[in-house]
């Protein structure tokens, strides 16, 4: 007999947005290495995107800005640093901190980032109305805690209390 009440069904939010994530990645992993960048996993967007917006940042800005405990951002730059992509140097002003630097391979890699991206917005774009892709994101944006324009402190966040639970979907 078929299950039909409650939440334990595949139309659990939590289920689809599991699945969504899936998706998204399958389709960047794919992408990227149709470009030639199959050795980039989907989950060092948690290092890399944030290096784009301003690179050199200190391991810890990283791991804030990209709503991450300090170990398992540590373990993730790991991974892209073995990749090529990041480079880590002592903080001059703190020699107890590192920077996580961009390399040549990383800027090589971002205007590919940026096609594949865009490839995916497109295919999702084309399964509805703008409308609800707008709606989509911004309630994304405020389900994971920050806004495109203003960033919302993360004080409170089980992030920001040692609390991470979100480590393997990074």
């Amino acid at each position: 007999m078929a299950r039909r009440d409650g939440h334990l069904t595949r139309d659990n939010l939590g289920y689809l947005l599991a699945k969504a994530v899936q998706r998204w990645n399958g389709m960047l992993q794919d992408g990227f290495r149709r470009e030639g960048f199959g050795h980039v996993r989907p989950s060092f967007g948690s290092v890399l995107i944030p290096l784009y917006e301003e690179d050199g940042l200190r391991l810890g800005e990283l791991a804030r800005r990209a709503q991450l405990t300090k170990q398992t951002m540590t373990t993730i730059v790991r991974a892209v640093e073995a990749a090529g992509l990041v480079t880590l140097q002592p903080d001059p002003d703190d020699g107890r901190a590192s920077r996580a630097w961009l390399t040549a391979e990383a800027r090589r890699f971002e205007p590919v980032a940026e096609r594949v991206l865009a490839d995916i917005e497109r295919t999702v774009a084309s399964e509805g109305p703008a409308s609800e892709l707008r709606a989509a994101r911004r309630w994304l944006q405020g389900f994971v805690g920050f806004r495109t324009e203003h960033p919302r402190t993360m004080q409170g966040h089980p992030i920001e209390r040692g609390e991470d639970h979100e480590h393997e979907h990074a």
